[in-house]
């Protein structure tokens, strides 16, 4: 434990220190003042544990002295040493740890040490506890690109370039292996002269280091590959949405009623597309695996919630997926089916009209046959819906 002593009287700062460190032990002194105004210069550097005040000292009193170092080492206890036991209650006042009045004597001291080990092993131990809790910050690739730190909402990335931008994007992509720096010069430079696009690529990496470091993201280095070949990012303790959005899924159970709720949530977790607000077209390939995941993963809710005749339910996973994926028939048709089940003539009519209008007008495409069938069909309350 380090102690910081400090009294006007050289002879009782030479008994204290004996007395710390022969009859109490586990102490360690790392500095004697007399002045006041040297104790509150050096506090912060020395960044002690407990500081043992001596009250009544001229020039500035020991209470006075107290105030000023909790404002400047607030993680510092304060234990007063007087003559004087009046001034007890202003120790008190200050939150001090204790006081003891002078002569000292070793065991009253022994006892002022072990409330500070006490209080000092807590809030090691509350220290460990929020750090276990806190968790490592998210860069979220989801539509922008985001930093979340720990109890904070996700904050968009400031880039000094659009070039910084979807570098630090295709190395977080490729994170964990070296990319040529050639590759990346034909990517962000390919009409540069050699010698100006590796400045350029240089210049930019170093950019993106400083962003790193100014959003907290420290843990997250871009280091050059044998011979500056390349460049390589690892993320360390950062996670990355899309990769706990992945692990979420395949860690599901089996799609039950006991588990639907994990199923519900793994989909409002996914926030939009991988780098969805970006053209970039080396995303494109890893944006529609992710997207077709989903949309299994909404398609078996889908129809979890009609096996059980939660047909509200149902339609509005439907409509998430026909958010989603504005093309695709089969959200359509499901609608339709679902809503005639559910008695919504409007309903039908309303899902066989966007889908005409956006696969015949937008699409200059046909509507599947067996889909106009079965809506000629109902239109004539033929119910006889054909498989999709």
């Amino acid at each position: 434990m380090r102690a910081i002593l400090v009294d006007d009287e050289r002879l009782a700062l030479a008994q204290l220190k004996k007395i710390l460190e022969r009859d109490v032990g586990g102490v360690q002194v790392i500095g004697m003042y007399s002045d006041p105004a040297d104790v509150v210069a050096i506090a912060e550097e020395l960044a002690p544990d407990v500081v043992f005040l001596d009250i009544h000292m001229p020039g500035m009193n020991g209470v006075k002295l107290g105030e000023l170092l909790q404002e400047r080492v607030p993680i510092a206890e304060i234990v007063f040493v007087t003559g004087y036991d009046q001034y007890a209650v202003h120790a008190f006042e200050l939150y001090a740890l204790d006081y003891i009045m002078k002569p000292v004597q070793p065991d009253r001291l022994s006892k002022t040490m072990q409330r500070l080990r006490r209080k000092i092993g807590d809030r090691a131990n509350r220290d460990e506890e929020r750090e276990r809790e806190a968790e490592p910050p998210l860069i979220c690739c989801f539509n922008q690109i985001r930093v979340q730190q720990s109890g904070e909402e996700p904050r968009t990335i400031k880039w000094r370039t659009s070039k910084a931008q979807e570098l630090f994007a295709y190395l977080l992509h490729h994170r964990d292996r070296i990319i040529e720096r050639d590759t990346l010069i034909e990517l962000l430079w390919p009409d540069f002269e050699v010698s100006k696009a590796a400045q350029q690529l240089y210049t930019t990496v170093y950019h993106i280091r400083q962003t790193l470091r100014s959003c907290g993201l420290e843990m997250v280095t871009i280091t050059s590959g044998n011979l500056e070949t390349g460049y390589r990012l690892t993320t360390g303790t950062a996670r990355i949405d899309s990769d706990e959005w992945e692990k979420q899924v395949h860690s599901l159970g089996a799609l039950d009623i006991r588990h639907i709720e994990q199923y519900e949530k793994v989909l409002e977790l996914y926030k939009g597309d991988y780098f969805g607000d970006f053209e970039f077209l080396w995303a494109e390939h890893e944006r529609e695996r992710l997207r077709r995941m989903w949309l299994n993963h909404a398609r078996s809710v889908s129809e979890f919630y009609m096996e059980q005749q939660m047909l509200q339910a149902a339609i509005r996973i439907n409509r998430l997926i026909q958010q989603m994926f504005p093309y695709e028939e089969e959200s359509y048709f499901a609608l339709m089916l679902l809503y005639d089940d559910s008695g919504d003539i409007a309903g039908v009519e309303e899902q066989y009209w966007l889908l005409t209008s956006r696969v015949e007008k937008e699409m200059e495409s046909a509507v599947s046959e067996s889909i106009s069938e079965w809506f000629d069909a109902w239109k004539r309350r033929d119910f006889k819906a054909p498989p999709f």
